[in-house]
């Protein structure tokens, strides 16, 4: 990572800080943003919902949710496909349209994620929100959006159902490129990791093939993990973080997941995709994870490129370009490291939260990981 950071790879619009902020370099170069919407035309939403505190009163709150959009073109073009696959390393949780993804390695519409109780719904509405804006598009034709989840019941008044049609019409229409916000917003809002507060987090890394540069991209919706596993740059950081400790007014179920959102505009086939999307997991591993039987860990990746084939209606035999695939290793790399770093980053740009009940998650000490990074200079230096 460069020694010059631009304001947006050291921190959030809002001004939180983001794990480079604090001095953590992790392998690779990343984009001008460090964010998944470094790669043109992908774009991101929310709707953050906090509302009430005290006392679980289902349907009255407190409320810590919302919804996350990803748009994988721009908002005019979102219903032109894009090649995709997706890998579940631990299949307890979910993601809409993997079938269909399966069957054709295709995608379209935008990505909502959201909490388990709502992801139904997310997807309903992203079609709702499709057919005002496209509606020739839909006259005589269907749409399988991508809708996904993880649990956030801890802080969270899952079954009073706080999610609306218009939240997710809203995260959608509030879609931006360039520099995203991290840490408890949209889906995220009512999320944790490694007993810290966790929740939206994204990264990227510039990479290079031959003579053209591209970018890949990850966003995740973090859930997982148990404070001891916590890795930081290959350190084992949670066991030396006792404090501070989750307040647990209600047990703490181990429900925990990641949804992990890969984009690229490096040309390549669905298979190929997948392939991608299986490395994700290894990204998560460099944290902590390990796949927890309660948890969903599901990743998907999805290529901007080919554009024109995919939007032809012709006829006749189409031409795609991709990158063979013994010649994948680069991009294998900058998912990892950007999935890596996604997942701290979502953990740094954080702050304490209380939900429901009074169950409390801390954020992530900003002075333990300043710590590690003077050890890691004193070690370079010897």
């Amino acid at each position: 990572m460069p020694d010059t950071l631009s304001d947006s790879q050291r921190m959030t619009p809002a001004g939180k800080m983001r794990a480079a902020g604090l001095g953590l370099k992790f392998p690779g170069e990343p984009g001008p943003n460090n964010a998944i919407t470094d790669v043109a035309g992908v774009s991101v939403g929310y709707t953050t919902l906090i509302d009430g505190d005290g006392s679980l009163k289902v349907g009255q709150g407190p409320v810590r949710t919302g919804v996350t959009a990803i748009l994988p073109r721009p908002r005019a073009d979102v219903c032109t496909p894009v090649f995709a696959g997706y890998f579940s390393l631990n299949g307890n949780g979910e993601l809409t349209s993997s079938h269909f993804l399966e069957e054709v390695g295709l995608m379209s519409l935008p990505i909502t994620i959201t909490n388990t109780h709502a992801c139904g719904l997310t997807r309903d509405a992203t079609l709702r929100w499709a057919n005002r804006a496209f509606p020739d598009e839909f006259a005589d034709s269907f749409g399988l959006p991508v809708a996904a989840e993880t649990y956030d019941g801890f802080l969270n008044d899952i079954n009073g159902f706080h999610v609306t049609n218009d939240h997710v019409s809203q995260a959608i229409e509030a879609a931006i490129d360039g520099p995203i916000e991290e840490g408890s917003v949209g889906g995220g809002t009512g999320m944790k990791s490694f007993d810290f507060k966790a929740g939206s987090g994204t990264a990227s890394r510039r990479v290079q093939y031959g003579d053209v540069a591209y970018t890949v991209g990850a966003f995740v919706q973090s859930n997982f993990g148990k404070r001891d596993d916590l890795t930081v740059l290959g350190s084992p950081l949670g066991k030396e973080l006792s404090e501070p400790r989750m307040v647990e007014k209600t047990r703490s179920t181990e429900l925990s997941s990641i949804i992990g959102i890969i984009a690229t505009d490096a040309p390549l086939l669905p298979h190929q995709l997948k392939r991608l999307a299986r490395r994700g997991a290894l990204g998560m591993g460099q944290t902590g994870g390990i796949g927890a039987h309660g948890s969903g860990d599901i990743f998907l990746a999805f290529s901007t490129a080919n554009r024109d084939v995919l939007v032809t209606k012709e006829q006749a035999v189409q031409n795609v370009s991709f990158i063979p695939d013994t010649d994948l290793d680069f991009l294998f790399e900058g998912v990892i490291r950007s999935m890596e770093e996604a997942i701290i980053n979502s953990m740094v740009a954080n702050e304490d939260m209380e939900g429901r009940d009074g169950n409390f998650v801390p954020a992530l000490p900003h002075s333990a990981l300043k710590k590690l990074v003077k050890w890691l200079q004193e070690r370079a230096e010897r």
